[in-house]
């Protein structure tokens, strides 16, 4: 009986620290779940000391610095999960980028390539191949030539982090964990707030820095990534990471609006994804478009960057993602647009020096090019959050090497002799053009600028007064299209090519050129007879010739915008012949330009084919003595069309399914703005 006993006893000695260990280790990966890293870091750690599961351990410390943005400290513990043997392809993957990270970018590249030829997983072959590409175009990026000079804005910089500076109205507002005594779990630093300083340009008043009301303000939640419309009185923001939830998908955007003095109460807008992490808004110009990253799901990778529109009721609305142009399987985040147009915005898996670099995106000549501002901007560590104070002169932020804590803020200038710019836009207007009566301003109508390849690039509703406006761009053909209900949607065409502004002629940093054109609508009227222009058929034959097969295609352009009307086509002769042979040749006729138009892919079930012969003149045959009228026999051959019926609900059918279509959608579909500069 004693020696089962102490049997028992010696057993309960052996397993109660292992019991004990796991515990610790179940109640770690807890924590590192809900996003609490700081803490979980700090148990991994203890169970490092005891020499617990080395490898998951290691791994797990790194990853907890991975995810709260910190991955230079997770060097030594990926290397330590490594070495101990550890079978998870990730650790060796992001191993890699923590060597990129120190800078230790040819030790970056070996690992890469070993993992390139070993790698089993496929989304972290993927990976690899992607970053190994990154870091053998680092060259290209160390040599290009900067005009970019920087510096730290000492003034305002603390031991604690500043980033996502942006100037608002005299004010240089940031977000900071300057000032706040509550700890947030996920990095162990303060929760950070938004705060203001009067500023002119770089020069800052340090003795009146302040934080904003405890409306924006939470003690327990990270507020900041700020930006503001372009009269300044109204702000979103991002607010979130509690720790209350589970995750760290718990930042949302919030909009407020300065009324009497004060900023009204924030509330979360529609359009953020309550399961997903929103942040880093960014106004456009004109206050019509948001940019914002967000890791919601259906995207490229990681975060995105995606747009949102300002409908003519106030609502946003038609979240897009902005494509693989810009996103990639990393994050990209904190875009920007200029008053120039070109969007900049942070990745770390484009080409790039370090974790995040500072990208700008550029439109020329239908294209999107992609480049790395450079260094001194980018440097190995994270550069993100650019604001241009002016052409030549911005903010931005960084937690680089010698800076004054955590993340700082930095002033930039740029140099570059070649900075003068031209904008172009094109203003025009919606009109319908009564018989015999006053033109009229058509309000609430749909425009949509088109690309020459037929891609949408932007969008608008007009106005009161009919008017709409449209960033574009020297050298490109684009296609307007205009639709409103009860009218039939009409295609424009337009070009910029020959109508640059040549550079020699400029004299100031910013020239803006608008273009003017006009959308002429008509209204559908059941029945009304609308004839085809130059379609003409060879002397008692029905063969659609060229000329006339140019004409039709017009008529398939518009029963393709049209989607909800069905037509008789109708086939008309002059007096001369009998009048059975004319209606006959007819009727041929216009079952030609039927097949033709079903050819071209027009459901058959929206033609009618009608060939009315001599029966319906629009003019006389013949003068009134007799003899013969050309002019008006000319105008009896004709070819017409005529809308039987409108099927709303097919259209609204249609464009719900261009809706959807539309949901991924290309850079250049998003990037240009309506901008008001």
């Amino acid at each position: 009986m004693t020696k089962r006993y102490l049997t028992l006893l010696l057993t309960i000695l052996i397993m109660s620290p292992l019991v004990a260990q796991k515990k610790s280790l179940k109640k770690a990966r807890k924590k590192h779940d809900r996003g609490e890293y700081q803490v979980a870091i700090a148990m991994y750690e203890r169970a490092l000391e005891k020499g617990v599961n080395q490898a998951e351990s290691n791994f797990q410390i790194a990853e907890a610095y991975r995810l709260s943005n910190r991955v230079q400290l997770a060097l030594p513990y990926y290397k330590g999960a490594i070495d101990n043997g550890i079978s998870n392809e990730n650790a060796k993957l992001y191993y890699a980028f923590a060597l990129k990270a120190n800078s230790q970018y040819e030790e970056a590249e070996k690992e890469l390539e070993q993992l390139v030829a070993n790698a089993e997983d496929e989304q972290v072959l993927e990976k690899a191949r992607l970053e190994l590409d990154n870091l053998r175009n680092l060259k290209s990026i160390k040599e290009k030539n900067s005009y970019y000079r920087v510096r730290n804005l000492k003034a305002i910089n603390s031991a604690e982090a500043e980033y996502s500076p942006i100037y608002n109205n005299g004010e240089l507002y940031f977000t900071s964990s300057r000032g706040n005594d509550k700890i947030y779990k996920a990095t162990g630093t303060s929760f950070t707030d938004i705060y203001k300083v009067p500023t002119k340009g770089a020069i800052v008043d340090t003795t009146a820095i302040e934080g904003l009301s405890n409306l924006v303000n939470s003690p327990k939640i990270n507020d900041g990534c700020v930006t503001f419309s372009r009269d300044g009185r109204t702000m979103i923001f991002a607010k979130g990471n509690s720790g209350r939830k589970r995750g760290t998908f718990d930042v949302n955007l919030y909009i407020t609006r300065y009324r009497r003095g004060a900023w009204s109460e924030p509330q979360m807008l529609s359009i953020s994804d309550p399961n997903a992490w929103d942040s880093s808004p960014a106004f456009s110009r004109d206050g019509r478009t948001l940019y914002f990253a967000s890791n919601r799901k259906g995207g490229k990778g990681g975060t995105d960057i995606y747009s949102a529109k300002l409908d003519g009721r106030g609502r946003w609305g038609n979240v897009r993602n902005m494509g693989n142009v810009i996103n990639t399987t990393g994050n990209e985040m904190f875009p920007y647009v200029a008053d120039d147009g070109k969007l900049y915005f942070s990745s770390d898996a484009h080409p790039g020096l370090g974790g995040l670099d500072l990208f700008v995106a550029e439109r020329k000549s239908g294209k999107i090019g992609i480049q790395n501002l450079g260094s001194p901007i980018n440097s190995s560590a994270d550069d993100f959050g650019l604001f241009l104070y002016s052409q030549e002169k911005g903010f931005f932020s960084s937690n680089r090497a010698g800076g004054q804590g955590d993340d700082d803020i930095y002033t930039f200038i740029n140099n570059d002799p070649n900075l003068k710019i031209v904008n172009y836009f094109l203003e025009g207007t919606v009109v319908y053009q009564p018989e015999d009566a006053k033109e009229e301003l058509l309000d609430n109508s749909r425009v949509q600028l088109l690309d020459s390849q037929g891609e949408l690039i932007e969008e608008a509703v007009t106005s009161k007064t009919g008017k709409f406006r449209f960033r574009v761009y020297e050298g490109e053909n684009y296609v307007l299209v205009g639709e409103k209900d009860d009218y039939f949607t009409t295609r424009v065409d337009f070009t910029t090519i020959g109508k640059s502004v040549p550079k020699e002629q400029l004299t100031q940093m910013v020239t803006n050129k608008t273009f003017t054109t006009k959308i002429p609508l008509d209204q559908i009227i059941i029945e009304k007879s609308i004839v085809l222009e130059n379609i003409f058929y060879d002397f008692g034959k029905h063969d659609i010739r060229d000329d006339a097969a140019v004409e039709l295609d017009k008529l398939v352009n518009i029963l393709i915008d049209n989607p909800g009307i069905s037509i008789e086509l109708s086939s008309h002769t002059d007096s001369v012949d009998d009048e059975e042979y004319n209606r006959k040749l007819s009727q041929r006729r216009a079952e030609a330009a039927v097949n033709y138009i079903v050819a071209a892919g027009i459901d058959k079930n929206r033609l009618v084919a009608k060939g009315y012969g001599e029966a319906q003149p629009i003019a006389p045959n013949t003068n009134p003595d007799g003899s013969d009228n050309p002019e008006g026999r000319q105008k009896n051959r004709r070819t017409e069309f005529k809308v039987l019926k409108v099927d709303k609900v097919k259209e609204q059918e249609d464009q719900q399914q261009d809706d959807l279509e539309d949901d991924e959608i290309d850079f250049d579909e998003n990037l240009d703005d309506n901008n008001d500069n």
